[in-house]
């Protein structure tokens, strides 16, 4: 989630349908990575910006403990009760990467998702360089719609979204921040390595629609501000790609992971 000042809670009524609908990582995608950075449950993980707290549920079987930080309470609130479902353990934190400073110890791993572009990359992954281990790094995680035919929804899909998202006033921000490998190959983690594991899903139009209110570009994040048009639309899109209220998608989930050069062997 953002740590951005600029866009103020800019999630807050967002926690809910983003969890509903944001998808998950494929399960052997956080496998690949704790195998590559060496965690087999005696190191720590951080998740930084952990929003509904993806992430750190898929690194609390292959950590000793797991911390999750992000700067808006109502995220918080959903990783909370998502942690205590799963029976996992897990300390979420509000804070953001301007308060790397306050947690003391050494991570082996700290995990991203969806939410670098929001944070000063360059001091983020200087504050990263002090608290993650020797042998440790860092890894952004996004997802993907591979050009397959069960993804034949996602460019209609995405359109509605995009036309609704023109009067963003974070345009300018997430235009701008695409380039991580850029970013990462000047800091102090400058190895890069790619992880990609893709999956079959049936998603149910519903999780869709939710999935389209997640994004705050869409309706700036405001009940309200064309939520139930842009829900409509969504519908609408995906009447002609579902088969019994359900859309059959294609995930690609994707870890670039970095470490110091020193580290690798």
């Amino acid at each position: 989630m953002p740590d951005s000042v600029l866009f103020p809670g800019r999630f807050r009524d967002l926690a809910d349908v983003y969890a509903a609908g944001r998808p998950t990582y494929p399960p052997l995608l956080a496998r690949r990575v704790a195998t590559l950075v060496g965690l087999d449950g005696r190191q720590d993980v951080l998740d930084l910006g952990t929003g509904p707290g993806f992430l750190a549920l898929d690194f609390h079987p292959y950590a000793r403990r797991v911390t999750g930080i992000d700067p808006e309470p109502e995220m918080l609130r959903v990783a909370r009760a998502a942690a205590a479902a799963a029976a996992a353990r897990i300390d979420f934190v509000e804070g953001s990467s301007n308060d790397l400073g306050r947690h003391p110890g050494l991570f082996r791993l700290v995990t991203i998702g969806r939410a670098f572009h929001w944070m000063d990359r360059p001091r983020t992954l200087a504050a990263l360089d002090d608290i993650i281990d020797p042998q440790g790094g860092v890894a952004l995680f996004v997802e993907r719609y591979p050009e397959v035919p069960a993804n034949a929804w996602h460019v209609p899909f995405q359109a509605v979204i995009e036309r609704y998202a023109v009067t963003d006033p974070a345009r300018e921000v997430l235009a701008s921040g695409k380039d991580h490998e850029a970013v990462l190959l000047a800091s102090a983690f400058s190895h890069l390595e790619r992880i990609a594991v893709l999956e079959r899903r049936a998603t149910p139009v519903q999780r869709l629609v939710d999935r389209a209110l997640s994004f705050a570009k869409a309706w700036q994040g405001h009940p309200g501000s064309r939520r139930d048009d842009l829900a409509g639309e969504i519908r609408s899109v995906l009447q002609g790609f579902a088969e019994d209220g359900i859309v059959h998608e294609v995930l690609e989930g994707t870890a670039l992971i970095a470490r110091r050069p020193g580290a690798v062997s």
